[in-house]
């Protein structure tokens, strides 16, 4: 049965929405006056529809637009990423942390090895406290993205730490042609709001969004989460320059459901949406204040943009209840608390070489993470108990790109690059021994061939370097900090990435726009989830090798089909004699939908999403089992107001979102722990309403 939230918090948020929708009309009356003389540029929102023949430089890249992220329903934030092509979201924890990413037979833990950015702002966090990359999109407010840029493997200069798998950047709207105010409530106490207009003046507007979200989830402990978004942007033009200052702030409280033994559950012990620890839990915040500039001359253009951004983590997890320590349990906190700067200068230029025409690019980019504390304690019902370890971390970096398309006529065009990246780590550990500071620095050629087109049809050869950071503080340990004296060999602080793809790319049949790509992918070194630390630590080498086949088919003006599939091989490159299958490699992903409509009327999408079985361990003697997921949207919308309903794993389908393996130990049994799966069980059938008025 649908359960709503109660009614005086309900009735409260509606009350502050209300003020909202009060204030948003009186905004847009007065663009109506001082801004009727002011012609405004056409906004330009590209899909995946587009016909990239002719720009694209691989099959893998591609655009997804706002309109195909407003057709698709969606359970959590993360899930934007699951208009990319073979990318799988879930989450094997509160709905505050950062999501579990996967793709290209990685997973990805937290972002490991996908770089994601919005605007000119990067998510990924280095030497993060929870996991290496760590990147959390809860910040993001749907109705503000205006498209997906992606890109996949290491073969684009502009991108540089975290991109072996892929590359996304979300692009937030300057302006919103229309003010809104929504509210969804559903099942498990789920409620949003969110309200957002622009005003406009002589060659300038500012845009202003908030949203607020509350779910206590199907868990049998309230996950009683509240999340908070705010946006604030300032656009204007002049001179032939475009200029932007964005200000977005987050925060975010919860309690969570970690991951849960199955033998537990298989016992009838524990529910399937129990759980262990029930003071498990976090809490996390995000403020940023950031600026581009884009200048356009003649036959060049230059950008330069900076960011400044601070960000705080309080977490608390217990995935081996009571293994290490018998009496109070194994929970532990996790904190980050840093500030982060920095900022890119990009030059791009056109002319001809070699009678060839040449699109040429040179850029820098700098980053700093000033982690005040990034800290590792044991705690018992959130009580400190001890400190693990306490660091104070500073790392920064400088990448320098230059890369150059040239299209030496008409079916030939190249693209070669390079990136070159200097990085400092400096530890300041509550151990001495693990304090110092290391340098490193990387180089990464890319080169790309594209033949075509010929019948609307191109071919592409790809090659490149990239590369992930490995966390500062293994740069430096020499010695276990659990007990101060065991040596342990410190890891490589840059771990190089090698890969190659051939792809094609068809827009042949009206309205169709296929790519296929093959594509390997070696890396020098495995990051993989830790269950006793619950972080990531570095492992063997590894190869992964694929096909993708992604199809996107406007039939007509109101029917869209989209239908991908991808298939993965991946392994460790070295045997130790335990096997040499990747944890949690998902070797087939499948994602396909329908979405029929026009911009009035009767409108709705069918989306399924499966993913196959995996290897939980090293000789794959076990697995995880496949998840098959049917969601459903549809509404009406006229000229002012919109209804839709989202039906949520319409099968309630008992899919796990997440599996490991590794021991653990609940009370009364062996001191030595019992291995076994653990999980994070998918949300059952969820249901839940919108209603949503424009202005």
């Amino acid at each position: 049965m649908t359960k709503f939230p109660p009614a005086p918090r309900t009735f409260a948020c509606i009350a502050l929405w209300a003020l909202l929708l009060v204030r948003i009309p009186i905004l847009h009356a007065q663009t109506a006056v001082t801004g009727a003389a002011t012609q405004l540029a056409p906004v330009v929102v590209q899909g995946r529809d587009s016909d990239l023949i002719g720009t694209a430089v691989s099959a893998s890249q591609g655009i997804v637009g706002a309109a195909e992220l407003d057709a698709r329903p969606f359970l959590r934030r993360g899930e934007l990423l699951e208009v990319i092509p073979g990318v799988v979201v879930t989450q094997h924890s509160g709905d505050g942390k950062a999501n579990q990413y996967f793709l290209r037979g990685f997973n990805l833990d937290h972002g490991t090895d996908i770089s994601i950015g919005v605007d000119d702002m990067p998510v990924n966090l280095r030497s993060h406290a929870h996991g290496q990359g760590y990147a959390d999109l809860n910040f993001v407010i749907p109705e503000l993205v205006q498209q997906v840029d992606y890109n996949k493997g290491p073969f684009f200069a502009d991108v540089g730490d975290f991109s072996a798998a892929g590359a996304a950047r979300f692009r937030l709207f300057d302006t919103l042609s229309r003010s809104f105010a929504s509210v969804t409530l559903g099942d498990y106490d789920f409620a949003r709001l969110a309200a957002g207009g622009t005003e406009r003046n002589s060659g300038s507007e500012t845009t202003g969004a908030l949203e607020f979200t509350h779910d206590d989830g199907p868990w049998k402990l309230s996950e009683d989460s509240n999340r908070f978004n705010g946006f604030l942007r300032r656009h204007w033009t002049g001179s032939g320059a475009d200029y932007r200052v964005t200000a977005m702030a987050y925060h975010a409280k919860w309690r969570s459901t970690d991951q849960i033994p199955l033998r537990a559950v298989e016992s009838g012990a524990l529910d399937r949406f129990g759980d262990v620890d029930p003071t498990d839990g976090g809490e996390s915040d995000r403020a940023s204040v950031s600026f581009d500039a884009t200048v356009n001359g003649a036959d060049a253009t230059t950008r330069v943009s900076a960011y400044a951004i601070y960000y705080r983590l309080n977490l608390f997890s217990n995935f081996t209840y009571f293994l290490d320590d018998p009496v109070n349990g194994d929970q532990f906190n996790q904190r980050d608390r840093r500030w982060l700067v920095g900022g890119a200068a990009t030059r791009n230029w056109s002319g001809r070489w070699a009678g060839g025409r040449s699109e040429t690019a040179v850029g820098l980019q700098v980053r700093a993470d000033f982690v005040g504390e990034l800290g590792l304690f044991h705690t018992a019902q959130r009580v400190r108990l001890s400190t693990i370890r306490d660091d104070v971390v500073d790392e920064a970096s400088a990448g320098l790109f230059a890369k150059n398309e040239t299209r030496w006529n008409d079916w030939l065009r190249t693209e070669a690059g390079l990136r070159a990246d200097g990085y400092r780590f400096k530890v300041d550990s509550d151990d001495p021994l693990n304090s110092g500071t290391r340098l490193a620095d990387i180089f990464s050629p890319k080169v790309g061939v594209v033949l075509g087109p010929w019948a609307k049809m191109e071919f592409y050869a790809n090659a490149g370097d990239g590369f992930h950071s490995n966390d500062a503080r293994g740069t430096t340990i020499r010695v276990d900090p659990s007990d101060g004296v065991t040596p342990v060999d410190r890891v490589t602080p840059l771990v190089r990435s090698r890969g190659a793809e051939l792809g094609v790319r068809t827009s042949a049949v009206p309205g169709l726009v296929s790519s296929v790509a093959l594509w390997a992918l070696d890396l020098d070194s495995e990051l993989v989830f830790s269950g006793d630390a619950g972080d990531t630590e570095a492992n063997g080498r590894t190869r992964r090798y694929g096909v993708e086949f992604a199809n996107f088919w406007r039939t007509s003006p109101w029917l869209v089909v989209d239908a991908d599939v991808s298939f993965t091989h991946a392994r460790y490159r070295d045997d130790d004699g335990g096997g040499t299958h990747i944890a949690n490699s998902i070797a087939t992903v499948m994602a396909a939908g329908v979405t029929a409509g026009r911009e009035e009327g009767w409108f709705g999408s069918a989306r399924l999403r499966y993913f196959g079985p995996q290897p939980l361990i090293e000789d794959d003697s076990v697995r995880a089992p496949s998840s098959l997921t049917f969601n459903l949207r549809a509404g009406w919308r006229a000229k002012g107001w919109g209804v839709a309903v989202d039906i949520l794993n319409l099968l309630d389908r008992k899919n796990y979102d997440i599996a490991y393996y590794y021991a653990s130990r609940l009370p009364g049994e062996p001191v030595g722990g019992v291995n076994d799966i653990h999980f994070h069980p998918a949300e059952p059938l969820t249901l839940r309403a919108n209603v949503t008025r424009r202005f």
